[in-house]
């Protein structure tokens, strides 16, 4: 297999395109932090902290993960299932992105550093829950949400509680679409004892709980723009947020199931683009 070849192999373990759910928010966090356009140093290893903590959780879960993958059709074609990427190869990919998460955080300031001990636990720690608790899908979105906190801190150089409503905005936006997400493999939790709310409570019910949690990550979302007391293009920029929610509440219904990959993927791809592109045009056009 061809350098190019290999590496495409590497990006679609990790879903590298699944970026496109945690960067966006971690710039906007960036930019809430510093009031304006960070410097492209601080951009540029807030980046690489970005792709690198994400890359080695991902490397990690597949490994950890590996068994049930195999044993899920869905999942089944899965790199290391299927041979394409050797056990040792995926632990020593996941290695390297932990040194160079660790690496850049020392880059970033001291506080980033000294954190990045605990921000691997909890990217970490979320390969292990489902096997024990619905609330998996919790402990996902307080991994995803280090992206706005770990950027305001690497600005800031400190903890402050004005970002906590961004973070939790996250926390709850994930664990609403990664809800809709398990409905994939229900059948297969259940057959395999794995956690999720889908499993627990039933496709309706699941589908109900991912509207309330999303109802509550826009609520936050409201409110970081009153903390920040950001102008009219934010509030513009919530109107469409609510709109996407909307939608995406609206093609996933508990008779039809189709258009799941549009509603995780595609609308939510929408929602996190839109958060950072209104909360940039606050901050940098003043009205």
């Amino acid at each position: 297999m061809s350098i190019t070849n290999k590496a495409a192999v590497y990006l679609n373990m990790i879903k590298i395109e699944h970026s496109i759910f945690a960067l966006p928010f971690a710039f906007a966090g960036a930019l809430l932090a510093q009031g304006g356009i960070p410097t492209f140093e601080k951009i540029f290893w807030i980046t690489v902290a970005m792709v690198t903590a994400r890359a080695s959780a991902f490397g990690f879960n597949r490994i950890i993960d590996r068994k049930i993958d195999a044993m899920n059709p869905r999942t089944a074609n899965r790199e290391i299932p299927s041979g394409k990427i050797k056990l040792w190869e995926a632990f020593l990919f996941t290695v390297i992105c932990l040194v160079v998460f660790v690496y850049s955080a020392w880059m970033l300031n001291s506080l980033c550093f000294k954190l990045s001990p605990l921000a691997i636990a909890i990217l970490f720690i979320y390969s292990y829950t489902k096997r024990f608790t619905w609330a998996c899908h919790f402990v996902l979105g307080i991994a995803l949400a280090l992206a706005p906190l770990g950027a305001w801190i690497a600005i800031r150089g400190n903890f402050d509680w004005d970002i906590i409503p961004m973070v939790f905005t996250v926390i709850f936006w994930l664990a609403g679409f990664d809800t809709l997400y398990a409905l994939w493999d229900i059948e297969f939790d259940k057959k395999y004892g794995i956690y999720s709310i889908p499993r627990i409570y039933g496709v309706k019910k699941a589908i109900n709980f991912a509207r309330f949690f999303h109802f509550i990550a826009w609520s936050f979302l409201v409110l970081t723009g009153i903390v920040f007391k950001l102008n009219i293009f934010y509030w513009i920029g919530m109107f469409i947020v609510a709109y996407l929610f909307i939608h995406e509440h609206r093609v996933v219904r508990p008779d039809d199931l189709s258009k799941l990959n549009i509603a995780f993927f595609n609308m939510n791809g929408y929602i996190s683009v839109a958060v950072f592109i209104f909360t940039a045009m606050s901050i940098l056009i003043k009205v």
